[in-house]
């Protein structure tokens, strides 16, 4: 068995090796794992910690050689009301049920989107892409809707783009404008560059206002569109492409 070492750069533990080829989540692997169900170039394997090379060793699964998956990009139309994980304890929808109907390998979710907002929700058993549009370093942009109970002034937006902190943690918007307003509420349109937790609604939390609604409406360049809520769709090889260019992979 190879790889014992994780200063081998093609090295990963066992159990990520089945994520990275689209098999199963970590969790899942380290189960089938300790349960005796994996073998590394025939000897059975249990530690789900064991430093393999996916592109060099024979990786088993139940006797059958495990090799990756076709690379698959969604985008989703989240709707409102679902969770962002593949099983919840609580018996709540995920935005796995969007999904079931589909034949696809395993993928996973690019980032969350929480119970309450919607919007444009990514796919993929890519890990490295995955990696690449989550990395803040990358600084592509994620593009939100959202609208708020009653009227921001100007000093408030000025203020979510220079920052404002909560539960001491530093959170700021690159750019906000106004959409539309009324007499009681009105649509912000508001821009990250980092991707931490709740972010928006913590930062409208502050400034003493109410998030009625959230939508994200775009990543990078590509835009949510005229998607059907709760509908999926393969992104096209140009639209892989720019996102993949936007993170420096092309």
């Amino acid at each position: 068995m190879r790889g014992k070492s994780p200063r081998n750069t093609g090295n990963v533990t066992l159990q990520r090796a089945f994520s990275k080829l689209g098999i199963c989540s970590r969790t899942q692997a380290e189960a089938f794992i300790a349960a005796g169900r994996a073998r590394v170039n025939g000897r059975k394997v249990v530690d789900p910690n064991t430093w393999v090379d996916p592109a060099r060793d024979r990786i088993e699964l139940d006797g059958e050689v495990l090799e990756a998956n076709d690379k698959v990009y969604l985008a989703l139309n989240k709707p409102r009301g679902l969770v962002t994980t593949r099983t919840d304890p609580e018996g709540r929808p995920t935005v796995f049920d969007c999904l079931k109907d589909l034949n696809l390998p395993f993928v996973s979710p690019v980032g969350r989107l929480d119970k309450a907002s919607e919007g444009l929700l990514l796919f993929t058993n890519d890990t490295a892409f995955a990696q690449r549009l989550l990395d803040p370093d990358t600084h592509v942009g994620k593009l939100y809707h959202v609208q708020v109970r009653g009227a921001p002034s100007d000093e408030d937006l000025q203020r979510m783009m220079s920052g404002v902190v909560h539960d001491g943690e530093m959170l700021q918007a690159s750019a906000v404008r106004v959409l539309r307003s009324g007499d009681k509420n009105c649509w912000l349109e508001v821009e990250l560059d980092e991707g931490k937790n709740r972010q928006i609604r913590r930062i409208i939390e502050v400034l003493g206002l109410e998030v009625l609604r959230l939508i994200r409406v775009a990543i990078g360049d590509l835009l949510l569109g005229d998607l059907p809520k709760g509908n999926a769709r393969h992104l096209t090889a140009a639209e892989v492409l720019a996102l993949q260019s936007q993170t420096g992979m092309k």
